[in-house]
């Protein structure tokens, strides 16, 4: 299935895109949240759905995040080869860990802010995972069980509150409008193989970054295994699995987003996202 949240910022309702046309969901589930996945509600839904019995959502509808307040947002940073290579760092020995405000979650086509102060907003399209049931020291073996499903994430980064202040990448990365999900999140079944998948990203229509997810480092099940060690991952969490090669950040000089632009991304079987860039205003 394909599930989507549409409506007003903060008034989003459930629904599913199937075959192509956009239905509300909201007469057999609340939203897609914590208590949704918690209780195997991807199946619950699958069996309930009737597009005979449901209302269409219009195309020019706004689309929210897929994932209703998300616990959390755990990311994996150099995941990619070529992106540790690009950025001049060692390939890591154990997944990079840090996080990223929920507050920072917006849909996939509501504008990126650049922050107050920033000059170095960068892109970066990445895969997420969706975390279907809770998952404590769990295997590798095991991980896939723990899967909801996947969706198409910008993690949107401020390179210098990143990297240049002092303190932990979450400053970077947590700004508001810096996490647009979506359009859907897909269920696992949707995706036959999540290490083989196409990534890109354009701005202004020029391709930033064409990668692939079989360059991952770290494979879903090695990530899900490793977090599960230190934390328990939660119904509906959201996990970042890395961006490839191609972010501003890696340009020689280093080019950011600036008023104006327009950034697209897409992943194979996920759809595609469009976020218009904006100053900050009061």
């Amino acid at each position: 299935m394909k599930l989507i949240r549409f409506g007003s910022p903060g008034h989003e309702q459930p629904g599913v895109e199937f075959e192509g046309t956009k239905y509300d969901v909201s007469h057999l589930v609340d939203d897609y949240n914590e208590e949704f996945f918690a209780e195997n509600g991807i199946e619950k839904l699958r069996a309930l759905f009737d597009p005979l019995k449901a209302d269409k959502v219009a195309n020019e509808t706004r689309l929210g995040e897929p994932v209703s307040r998300p616990g959390k947002i755990i990311c994996i940073g150099l995941n990619y080869r070529k992106h540790a290579e690009e950025g001049g760092m060692e390939v890591p020995k154990e997944p990079v860990v840090f996080f990223k405000a929920t507050s920072s979650i917006s849909g996939p086509n509501d504008p990126i802010i650049i922050p107050k102060n920033s000059q170095k907003t960068d892109w970066e399209v990445e895969l997420a995972v969706v975390i279907g049931k809770r998952a404590n020291y769990v295997s590798e073996e095991e991980a896939m069980d723990h899967v909801a499903g996947y969706v198409l994430h910008n993690d949107v980064s401020e390179r210098e509150f990143q990297l240049e202040r002092s303190g932990q990448w979450v400053k970077g990365k947590s700004c508001d409008s810096f996490a647009p999900l979506g359009p859907y999140l897909a269920t696992k079944d949707e995706i036959e193989d999540p290490h083989d998948l196409r990534l890109w990203l354009t701005v202004n229509g020029k391709k930033m970054q064409d990668g692939n997810t079989n360059d991952f480092i770290f494979n879903i099940p090695t990530v899900v295994s490793h977090l599960s060690q230190f934390m328990s991952l939660m119904p509906g969490d959201v996990i970042s699995t890395g961006t490839p090669e191609g972010v501003g950040l890696g340009f020689k000089p280093p080019v950011y987003l600036k008023d104006g632009d327009v950034v697209e991304l897409g992943i194979d079987g996920l759809g595609t996202s469009k976020q218009e860039v904006k100053d900050w205003s009061e």
